[in-house]
């Protein structure tokens, strides 16, 4: 019977959580040896419970884009319902799963297009939940508008560290508090508020395309035409 005792489950947990920030902390490049020092195991039993440090590379990348999915769709309702302050608290735990997403992007590849793919099917999933529940306006292109956020989310965060490295890439937690110093105010005020006092623009854009998904507004009213003198 090829069944593991709760034991075994709790150490490849283990490791699996400690090759993660590993990962986070240094990168890819992070060696068998180094990630079983972290997780307090021999290197023997990392090969046992994974077979291969890409096996275990696959596991964590299945793990972080689960971790990413719960706490988007956790976080959401909390922080539109007055837990803003509790998910801001977060930033140490999270930080790691940051890190993660940070090297995934840095390493490029095949492997961090494919990660950059999977956020994206995640996302489009728990906002759809969000627009459900009334948490967030529907969107003529709902797939278009999650890659959107998704890429311009992850180009700041690495722009933010190529542009301006930390003192130590090795410390997750500094680079994520600086990053939400940074950029929480204007994102935030983006999201809850728009930028442009008009939506002219956007109008004269779904005019200028001739067929866009919708003809209908996100928030279900009717778009004015062209000839609209109230457009």
């Amino acid at each position: 019977m090829n069944v593991r005792s709760a034991d075994d489950l709790t150490t490849r947990a283990r490791i699996r959580d400690a090759a993660v920030l590993r990962f986070a902390r240094s990168g890819f490049g992070a060696t068998v040896r180094t990630i079983a020092a972290d997780a307090g195991v021999s290197p023997a039993l990392v090969i046992h419970h994974f077979g291969s440090k890409d096996t275990l590379h696959a596991a964590c990348d299945e793990h972080v884009l689960a971790w990413i999915a719960e706490t988007k769709r956790q976080n959401m309702g909390r922080a539109t319902s007055g837990g803003l302050l509790e998910v801001l608290a977060q930033q140490d735990e999270l930080a790691p799963l940051m890190g993660y997403v940070l090297r995934s992007l840095q390493a490029g590849g095949s492997v961090g297009k494919a990660f950059v793919e999977h956020m994206i099917d995640d996302a489009e999933k728990y906002t759809a939940e969000a627009v459900e529940q009334g948490i967030a306006k529907p969107s003529r292109d709902e797939r278009a508008r999650v890659r959107y956020l998704v890429m311009a989310s992850l180009g700041s965060l690495l722009l933010s560290v190529t542009l301006d490295p930390p003192e130590d890439p090795e410390d997750v937690n500094a680079t994520v508090r600086r990053y939400t110093a940074d950029f929480y105010l204007p994102m935030l005020e983006l999201f809850t508020e728009g930028f442009l006092t008009s939506r002219r623009m956007l109008d004269d854009y779904l005019l200028y395309v001739g067929d866009p998904p919708s003809a209908h507004r996100a928030d279900g009213e009717e778009a004015p035409s062209a000839d609209d003198p109230a457009a």
